[in-house]
């Protein structure tokens, strides 16, 4: 007899399938989303000789519901895009709404102290400075003749 690893995650997606095609069959396609639902704004990673630059798209996210915190060289973004319930039917929604947090191990060290982040048109910029250590360091080479 042979043991099979029981993945508990993977039946429940499955379960989770099954039971949306029946919902289609019986009601038909809907086209409405469900609000509220976890969404995870996009990120940009870079890295200049002196800073490393995160760029996160936050469309329609008030920047007064935005944090951004670092510690242990972990850079974590936390947020809320709220969505304006009014007196509305709805018909099709496709914009994402909710709350996010987003955690990233940043690949170089950086100067915890002087972090910067700044917020424009739905894009939050944050820049690392990085210790000195991290630094690339260029080495002449003393060509012989």
């Amino acid at each position: 007899m042979a043991l099979i690893k029981w993945r508990p995650w993977a039946e429940i997606e499955t379960l989770k399938r099954e039971m949306d095609r029946m919902w289609e069959r019986f009601f038909g396609e809907s086209p409405i989303q469900e609000v509220g639902a976890e969404w995870i704004p996009p990120l940009d990673v870079a890295e200049t000789k002196d800073e490393i630059i995160v760029t996160a798209e936050l469309p329609g996210v008030d920047p007064s519901n935005v944090e951004v915190t670092v510690a242990n060289g972990i850079l974590t973004i936390k947020g809320e895009k709220k969505h304006e319930r009014k007196d509305e039917r709805y018909h099709l929604i496709e914009r994402s709404y909710g709350a996010f947090t987003r955690s990233i191990r940043l690949p170089v060290d950086f100067d915890e102290n002087n972090v910067k982040a700044t917020y424009k048109d739905g894009v939050l910029k944050i820049v690392l400075p990085k210790v000195e250590k991290a630094k690339e360091k260029e080495i002449k080479i003393q060509i012989e003749k």
